[in-house]
């Protein structure tokens, strides 16, 4: 292995983890978008609580499609 492969092995890697705080980080700030500390109504929880769900399928069909590549 010569030293421009493990360069772009090591970039690679940084921007992989990069690319997924990103992700998360748009993700959870998508779903929480809304009042912001106001106490929420029995519906507008509901509501972030399939916001959460829907962030974390999300976040989970990223890494397994990050996977088959």
């Amino acid at each position: 292995m010569n030293l421009n492969q493990l360069i772009n092995m090591a970039v690679n890697i940084v921007t992989r983890r990069l690319m997924n705080i990103g992700i998360n980080k748009g993700i959870d700030a998508i779903s929480r978008r809304g009042n912001g500390k106001a106490p929420m109504t029995p519906e507008e929880a509901r509501q972030a609580k399939t916001a959460r769900a829907a962030a974390k399928r999300a976040r989970q069909a990223a890494r397994i499609t990050r996977r088959m590549r």
